[in-house]
């Protein structure tokens, strides 16, 4: 008489244990939202937050100011915000830095070593109140040569300026 009584425990905590799984896996969330003046700004104020030593000449070519000089060009040539010289003048003042933490240790490297692992990071501050607004990283793919480097750079480069104008709902007419 024990068996069928340990044989419904168990199919009682396997129900149970299923069900306790099934309620884990989270839905998903419904998306936040986008702070309203994301989408009405028209001015910007682009600042230079700088790039981290060791990134040029070599992986990147150029200077550390070459992050700044193209995300600049391209807001000017391809957007719809009129750009400024002064935060006191802009909607939003966008910081653009390149990064370059240390990435995870490669095992054929000795002692360790690790790879940076260079990104471009957007923060879009509130002029008036200074306060974040939104945060944009693009990672850069690593390359063997610096051509494919560069490329690669253009490349995130390219996919943060797409990142913020979607964001800000002034993606540019498709081009022919």
């Amino acid at each position: 008489m024990n068996r069928p009584k340990h044989g419904f425990r168990f199919a009682f905590c396997a129900v149970l244990f299923s069900a306790a799984a099934g309620a884990q896996s989270p839905l998903p969330a419904p998306p936040g939202p986008v702070p309203p003046s994301l989408g009405t700004a028209k001015a910007l104020f682009v600042s230079n937050g700088g790039s981290d030593s060791g990134l040029f000449p070599e992986p990147f070519s150029g200077n550390p100011n070459l992050p700044y000089n193209q995300f600049y060009a391209a807001l000017k040539t391809r957007s719809e915000f009129r750009l400024v010289s002064s935060p006191a003048e802009a909607d939003l003042v966008l910081e653009l830095r390149l990064t370059a933490p240390d990435g995870p240790s490669v095992a054929n490297k000795r002692h360790g070593a690790s790879d940076p692992l260079p990104m471009l990071r957007l923060v879009v501050y509130d002029r008036k109140t200074h306060y974040v607004l939104w945060a944009l990283t693009e990672s850069i793919e690593g390359a063997l040569l610096q051509k494919s480097h560069d490329r690669n750079f253009d490349q995130a480069l390219s996919n943060l300026v797409l990142d913020f104008e979607s964001l800000t709902g002034k993606l540019p007419a498709a081009h022919p």
